[in-house]
């Protein structure tokens, strides 16, 4: 197995229809050790089952929007498993009323807050976790096509997934030094709990399932055997890189 052995901390599972959740499956199949983060208890309710199910070593609580909370999730890890191998980040938030109409209309407080927890917490999350992890470690992020086009609605997140792939390049040369690889992957639209919150959602389901060289839309299952890659020693010297599992449907021009 691709992971076997390897302990793989996963940030951002809400249900079973998360990105996360994806992957931290798929690296279960592949024989990785799982923890998982939660940010608040109404969300514990829900996670503690799912790490029930995938055989998660434990679960702890942590705001990735608060360095100390950061640190005290960190201390914890390091109490369960000293150091470990996979760090993966896919959180992302920003106020429903900045997912729609015009982007120019966007609140200071409502920028701030999306680069906060969308695009800084990788930032803050590798500084605090980065003592914690093995030589040849991955870290892994979840990015979208909206950084680089103009998607409509997604606005803000747009801007500050631009942020998060920007920093990327930044943390992949100072963890690089260690050895420690970071990666994003930018997956196609999925029926998740943080899409719901995009206007119109369900017309770019279907420009995907129209126009995109697959003729598909892409599923958690997708996204989560590329993290298994990136996550694996196949992906040795890969570092700093933006991987699409969206069907092909970047590639296209008019």
């Amino acid at each position: 197995m691709l992971l076997d052995g390897k302990k793989a901390l996963i940030f951002g599972v809400a249900n079973e229809r998360s990105i996360a959740y994806g992957i931290a499956k798929q690296f279960k199949e592949n024989g990785a050790r799982l923890g998982f983060s939660y940010a608040s208890e109404a969300i514990k309710k829900r996670i503690d089952p799912i790490s029930e199910e995938l055989g998660g070593e434990f679960t702890l609580q942590c705001d990735v929007t608060d360095d100390a909370s950061l640190e005290q999730a960190a201390a914890s890890v390091k109490e369960h498993w000293g150091e470990f191998d996979i760090l993966v980040h896919s959180i992302a938030f920003a106020n429903r009323d900045d997912l729609q109409g015009r982007f120019i209309d966007t609140s200071r407080d409502g920028f701030k807050l999306a680069m906060d927890v969308s695009a800084y917490s990788l930032v803050a999350m590798c500084r605090t976790f980065e003592p914690l992890l093995a030589a040849d470690s991955s870290v892994l992020t979840m990015t979208y096509y909206g950084s680089d086009k103009v998607v409509a609605n997604y606005n803000v997140m747009g801007v500050a997934k631009a942020a998060l792939e920007s920093s990327l390049r930044y943390l992949a040369v100072d963890l690089g030094e260690k050895g420690v690889r970071i990666n994003a992957i930018s997956a196609g639209p999925i029926k998740t709990l943080a899409a719901s919150g995009i206007s119109g959602f369900r017309s770019i389901l279907k420009t995907i399932e129209e126009r995109a060289p697959m003729k598909r839309n892409v599923t958690t299952e997708d996204v989560g055997k590329t993290a298994v890659y990136l996550a694996s020693d196949l992906s040795s010297g890969v570092t700093g890189e933006v991987v699409f599992v969206d069907s092909g449907y970047n590639i296209l021009g008019m």
